[in-house]
């Protein structure tokens, strides 16, 4: 599908393109059309669904320079995450029969990258993906190889590309002891790269490098440290906290409590993994102690027969979970 609108000129131009057309770079990150401003016209292309939507988002951008109350960046995001809702006819848009929503199945996740579908491999992993669509917040255990991060990312990216979510916070525990993030070189971002490292190769499985980059630049996608959780309120955001078995107890609970409107929130951890001195303090256990019997809050446990990764994996992990040991005769 593709629209074109006639641009207004001077200041109610840019104040509907942005400076430096930032409004359209936001509005192309966030619903994944082509959208180009030229000559005094603005050409709209892509999915039928997400060309609408962001038409709609341009009808109301051009109604905000009209009045001479030009959006905000934070006004223009949740002008996007509305415009999944009661899209109709409108002037500037020709007669559609186009659906208000597209719904998200656990059975084929649409990510970013043409002909990309994310599918569960495992009847656990199916059932972990149901559990995430259903549920607003979802702790899930397993051993390493089961696919906690990679699913809960592609249920991420798939409400971002559907306009469920405006944005995904990626959080993890940084370093173990206190996260010293500034014994690191580079700024927060290059501090924290290393540890996220997993959720962003889960990234780039579903949508191309400039894509993330440009997310990460527009805060469409945010990389956070869990030391840096405190004090903030996450609405509109599916956010997926990795590695939570080395969250203490304190932290657990200061991160749970980030939960927003109209967001989901994913746990993920392996407790046989726990790097934290004290592994009586794990946050994680605790919280599947504490949350089992509270409503909304689901648990999920995925096992060796989900794993996905080599042969060899599963083998291992079967190895070191029937209590081999290795020795000092042995290394």
């Amino acid at each position: 599908m593709e629209l074109t609108f006639s641009l207004p000129h001077g200041v109610q131009q840019v104040a509907i393109t942005g400076t430096s057309e930032q409004h359209l770079k936001i509005i192309r990150e966030s619903l994944g059309v082509q959208i180009v401003a030229r000559n005094s016209h603005l050409k709209i292309s892509g999915d039928d669904f997400l060309v609408a939507r962001a038409a709609r988002v341009i009808e109301q951008l051009s109604a905000a320079a009209r009045g001479h109350t030009p959006m905000t960046r934070q006004e223009l995001l949740e002008t996007i995450t509305n415009s999944s809702h009661a899209i109709t006819d409108q002037p500037g848009l020709p007669p559609t029969t186009i659906s208000n929503e597209q719904p998200i199945t656990a059975n084929s996740l649409d990510v970013y990258l043409p002909g990309r579908r994310i599918k569960a491999l495992t009847f656990g992993q199916q059932h972990y993906l149901e559990t995430i669509l259903d549920h607003d917040l979802t702790l899930c255990t397993g051993p390493a190889g089961t696919g906690k991060t990679y699913m809960a990312v592609a249920v991420a990216v798939a409400m971002l590309k559907a306009g469920q979510v405006r944005r995904i916070a990626l959080v993890r525990p940084a370093v173990e002891a206190g996260e010293k993030l500034g014994f690191l070189p580079g700024d927060m971002q290059q501090k924290v790269n290393p540890y996220l490292r997993p959720l962003l190769d889960a990234l780039h499985d579903m949508m191309d490098l400039d894509q993330v980059q440009r997310f990460i630049a527009n805060d469409v996608i945010e990389i956070i440290p869990l030391a840096f959780m405190r004090g903030r309120t996450l609405n509109d955001t599916m956010i997926i906290l990795d590695e939570a078995q080395n969250t203490t107890r304190g932290q657990m609970l200061m991160f749970l409590t980030r939960l927003g409107h109209a967001s989901k929130m994913v746990v993920t951890g392996d407790t046989t993994q726990i790097d934290l001195e004290d592994p009586n303090q794990c946050g994680l256990i605790d919280a599947l102690r504490r949350l089992r019997h509270v409503s909304g809050v689901t648990m999920v446990s995925l096992v060796q027969a989900d794993i996905v990764r080599h042969d060899l994996v599963q083998r291992i992990v079967q190895a070191y979970g029937d209590g081999a040991k290795l020795t000092s005769g042995q290394e």
